[in-house]
């Protein structure tokens, strides 16, 4: 988006840390003309991709991802660091990876130095259940993630991983039925539905400032992000749809109810009561994910 303030030192971390020539795409969403014109001045020799209608993480990165054709691609979040050569480091594992792999991560920590993910795990409608209701636990040891060095994983984050073009590109780069997740999800399971595999690398590491504390944007995304998920996780079943659409409805409506009888005493509570009466009001129309960010 619109944010030269955290695009700039993202770009500075990923010219400085590494070594390996990288064809730089920017997808400007969004961008003023006074940003836009700045950016091309200060950093000539990259691409910029303009995008001004409203679209979501999936298809602006489409815009840029379609027009690459380099053996790689490294997909990253602007709200992101690197101290250490992160590009360089997972070329390196993908060149020692099986050709059938066809993504590998790093792991992805948010500025206090707590991880977000290393690795992801298969999801299903019962874990997603779960993590609504704040029972999941994506930094807990298993199978999938949260091993030591380089290890197979199942499903990606977006805010960060590195792919084979000749995969993605296989794979339909991101689903653009969704808007704010589960794209990357969805594409990891699409890798794995493919034959292919998906890696994460514990050793290398990049910060990610994702926000942590519940923002204004949040009634907006939030019902774009469930129902999203709803078609995700259905998995084509009307009926499953159903159900999860009203778990997320009873949910939100004791949330909802919980801060009318109790009564907004923060913004923070102002907000989660017009995210809730929001998603509600979404998960019952039908509409689809862009119909809803529209």
């Amino acid at each position: 988006m619109d944010r030269p303030e955290t695009l700039y030192p993202c770009l500075e971390s990923i010219l400085h840390q590494n070594v390996t020539p990288i064809d730089i795409w920017v997808v400007a969403y969004m961008f003023s003309a006074e940003h836009l014109a700045a950016l091309r001045k200060d950093y000539p020799s990259i691409h910029i991709v303009e995008s001004n209608e409203r679209r979501g993480f999936a298809a602006n990165n489409n815009l840029a991802l379609k027009q690459i054709n380099t053996e790689y691609v490294f997909v990253v979040n602007d709200d992101t660091d690197q101290y250490m050569p992160v590009v360089d480091l997972l070329l390196e594992d993908m060149r020692h990876l099986p050709s059938n792999v066809a993504a590998v991560s790093p792991m992805i920590v948010f500025a206090d130095g707590n991880v977000q993910t290393c690795g992801r795990a298969p999801w299903t409608a019962w874990r997603w259940m779960k993590h609504y209701l704040h029972f999941g636990d994506e930094t807990r040891r298993t199978k999938w993630t949260m091993q030591p060095g380089l290890f197979r994983t199942w499903t990606l984050n977006g805010a960060c991983f590195l792919a084979r073009t000749d995969a993605f590109r296989a794979a339909g780069w991101f689903d653009e039925t969704y808007v704010f997740t589960p794209e990357d999800i969805a594409l990891g399971h699409t890798f794995n539905d493919m034959g292919m595999e998906v890696y994460a690398d514990a050793d290398v590491v990049i910060t990610h400032y994702a926000g942590s504390t519940v923002s204004n944007m949040e009634p907006v995304i939030k019902p774009i992000r469930i129902a999203g998920s709803l078609i995700f996780y259905s998995r084509g079943s009307r009926i499953r749809k159903t159900l999860l659409a009203c778990f997320a409805w009873s949910v939100e409506a004791a949330r909802y109810a919980k801060y009318t009888v109790l009564g907004c005493h923060s913004d923070r509570d102002r907000i989660m009561k017009e995210t809730a009466r929001n998603v509600m009001k979404a998960v019952s129309s039908g509409k689809t994910p862009i119909e809803l960010f529209k």
